[in-house]
């Protein structure tokens, strides 16, 4: 069992509808027909949706993901139409609200990975390979990869767990013709994401997108390499052989599986709230990772 711990009341807005609540973001449609996408500071790990926020994480997020939109544009479109905050929405909204082109959505995880660790390095350490791609001997956790590679998953309900697959199982779900432009789209993407942050001394490990199409166009949605969608770890800092640190949620994670949580994470219990030195230091991290990123200072 797992989910929200507490699963919150979504704010009723005139003239928009709620259609979904996510583990982050809250969805609404409006008279036009647009989605409204608003990300909240809710915090997921080992597919909890927490109980206790972090702040300013909604905005950092949103405003992260537009950061980046626009150094992608020239790649793939998006399907930001505005950041206009709706009539009548509450005030806290702003900074963390889109409106967006209501897309098909493609019910694919694309992820890429430039190095290996997660999911991918357990994988690699049983059968060398990762989603069926077979990659060399004498890899280990942090190693950078020969070239960046498509490691699609399966999109699951909240608290459900994403499942790797293979390109062949894509192209099974969704066409060929369909797979080919989800894996060139992500990989022109992540390469492009990978070589900015590595100017400004952030290695990209790994991320993940989605994608939608509009018409016969396909069009990157949802959020776009932020510290919930990617692995961030310092330059200076890179090991291979061992764990990295990262610009992420490692420290929920860290102390969640530490004794002082009281928390089995094999359990059916829910996850206790966070103390407040893990709640400043998450959000010191996600400031952090923003402000190196962009290169101004977070506000």
């Amino acid at each position: 069992m797992s989910g929200f711990v507490e699963k919150p009341e979504p704010i009723l807005v005139p003239g928009l509808v709620h259609l979904h609540t996510g583990k982050v973001r809250e969805l609404y449609r409006n008279e036009a027909g647009d989605l409204v996408m608003v990300a909240s500071d809710r915090m997921s790990a080992y597919d909890w949706v927490l109980p206790t926020e972090i702040p300013d994480k909604g905005r950092i997020l949103t405003q992260l993901s537009l950061w980046w939109f626009d150094r992608l544009a020239d790649l793939v479109p998006n399907h930001v139409l505005s950041t206009e905050l709706p009539a009548g929405a509450p005030a806290d909204w702003a900074g963390r609200t889109l409106v967006c082109r209501s897309l098909r959505m493609v019910p694919v995880e694309c992820v890429a990975r430039g190095y290996l660790t997660g999911s991918g390095l357990a994988e690699y350490n049983e059968t060398r390979t990762v989603c069926g791609l077979a990659l060399p001997e004498g890899l280990t956790d942090g190693s950078e990869l020969p070239a960046p590679i498509f490691t699609p998953a399966t999109k699951a309900a909240v608290g459900e767990h994403d499942e790797n697959v293979s390109y062949e199982e894509v192209a099974r779900q969704v066409g060929a013709e369909t797979a080919a432009q989800l894996r060139q789209a992500t990989l022109a993407v992540y390469s492009r994401g990978r070589d900015i942050a590595r100017e400004r001394g952030i290695i990209l490990a790994d991320t993940k997108f989605e994608f939608g199409f509009d018409g016969d166009g396909l069009v990157l949605a949802d959020e776009v390499l932020t510290a919930d969608s990617s692995r961030f770890w310092p330059a200076d800092q890179w090991q291979p052989g061992r764990a990295q640190p990262s610009y992420d949620k490692q420290f929920v994670r860290d102390w969640l599986t530490s004794a002082e949580s009281g928390w089995d994470r094999a359990s059916e219990q829910p996850p206790p709230a966070l103390p407040q030195q893990v709640v400043d230091a998450t959000r010191a991290k996600y400031v952090e990772a923003y402000e190196r990123l962009t290169g101004t200072t977070w506000s």
